[in-house]
């Protein structure tokens, strides 16, 4: 009889990154396990089961390694050059081998991120020139000026970029490539929603909220033109591949259906147009968490309505950080079901601890174990939340 494989499915920390726009272009896969054969084993699971890269395109995948040694012939098979590509710590550069092991993955075709910064003296073959740097503590104190990376060799990655201002920073020195928490912590001279149009989109809420007649949804939309102007030019996109043009509320809802209506207008909210007129960061991430809350409920058997109420539960997480308000005052005004209020506002209950682990970005197995999830269906939601984020955001 087989013996059949027991080894848990690797717990995975992925990130987005984003160009200077904040438009996602790649995901930063970062992959647990010990250095060495446990590395390379949880590498090898986590790109040989079905849906990784498929589930993320067009988006490159970004994957951080102490070192070349893990990547055997049989794993560079699941990796693409063309999709995949490695940031390698920089401590290789002590050893010679492992240096010519990272410069025949770019002989290969790969492209390859230098993680971290090469000690003073150290001299960089053109192959290794394109960086990927922790920004966590700020950029690198430069001789004579602010810091700038090369622009002839690259993209180059900033990531834990945490702020608003150390995002500024980190274009101004060059990165191409950004990922980071700065979409949660909004600058504070950052315009917020005057008074009259927070006041209609809590009222747009509200109504969404109780399930409200088309009719009234169709009145306050016409009150917003911003709003009223992304909701039809996502019903005339490729995703919906219409033959006619919808040039009227009324079909788009007729279109849409009730359900879709309200996820597509809860996430509508926060494609607003920008006073800069570039995208809203929080709109991927309200999708990604919106996305992940609803396939976990899904994988635990949770009925419809149930996962209606843990998608808006995702979505409306981000609200505080987009009104600039507190989230007791939102809850407040939208008579929310109990169990989306109590995770919106104490991270308890199911979905408050669902969403709190979401939140947290890399779950530890006893955390997932309390709530009845294994690894695998961790991955899972994890893949579905990321390809709805992904399309979301090429489509709003």
């Amino acid at each position: 009889m087989a013996a059949f494989d027991t080894t848990p499915f690797p717990l995975v920390e992925m990130h987005a990154a984003a160009n200077a726009q904040n438009e996602w272009l790649a995901l930063i896969v970062r992959v647990g396990g010990a250095p060495g054969a446990a590395h390379a084993a949880a590498l090898q699971q986590v790109f040989g089961a079905p849906g990784l890269l498929t589930a993320i395109a067009p988006l490159d995948c970004i994957v951080p390694l102490a070192s070349p040694a893990v990547l055997t012939p049989s794993l560079l098979a699941l990796t693409p050059p063309n999709r995949v590509i490695f940031a390698i710590s920089a401590a290789v550069l002590a050893d010679q081998a492992l240096v010519k092991q990272t410069l025949a993955l770019h002989d290969q075709g790969y492209r390859v991120l230098l993680d971290g910064q090469a000690d003073d003296g150290v001299k960089l073959a053109p192959a290794l020139r394109a960086v990927a740097l922790d920004c966590g503590a700020g950029l690198p104190v430069a001789r004579g000026g602010k810091y700038q990376v090369l622009s002839l060799f690259g993209p180059h990655l900033a990531y834990r970029v945490d702020s608003a201002m150390r995002f500024a920073d980190c274009v101004e020195a060059g990165f191409e490539w950004l990922a980071g928490d700065w979409p949660l912590h909004p600058s504070p001279q950052a315009k917020a929603h005057d008074g009259t149009s927070r006041k209609r989109l809590l009222a747009l809420l509200g109504l969404l909220a109780r399930d409200a007649e088309s009719r009234e949804l169709e009145q306050l939309l016409k009150q917003d033109p911003a709003l009223s102007y992304h909701l039809l030019k996502l019903v005339n996109s490729a995703a919906f591949a219409l033959s006619t043009q919808i040039t009227s509320f009324g079909q788009a809802i007729n279109l849409l259906g009730r359900r879709q209506l309200q996820r597509w207008l809860q996430l509508l909210l926060y494609a607003r147009q920008q006073p800069d007129g570039m995208a809203n960061p929080l709109l991927p991430l309200a999708a990604l968490r919106a996305a992940q809350l609803e396939c976990l409920c899904k994988l635990q058997g949770g009925e419809r309505d149930q996962q209606d109420v843990a998608f808006m539960t995702g979505v409306f997480s981000l609200l505080d950080v987009l009104f600039g308000m507190p989230m007791e005052d939102i809850v407040g005004a939208l008579g929310l079901a109990p169990a989306a209020a109590e995770a919106l506002l104490l991270r308890e209950g199911r979905l408050g601890e669902q969403l709190r682990l979401i939140e947290q970005g890399l779950p530890a197995p006893a955390q997932l174990a309390a709530l009845g999830i294994d690894n695998t269906q961790w991955w899972q939601s994890q893949l579905h939340a990321y390809h709805w984020a992904i399309q979301v955001g090429r489509n709003l």
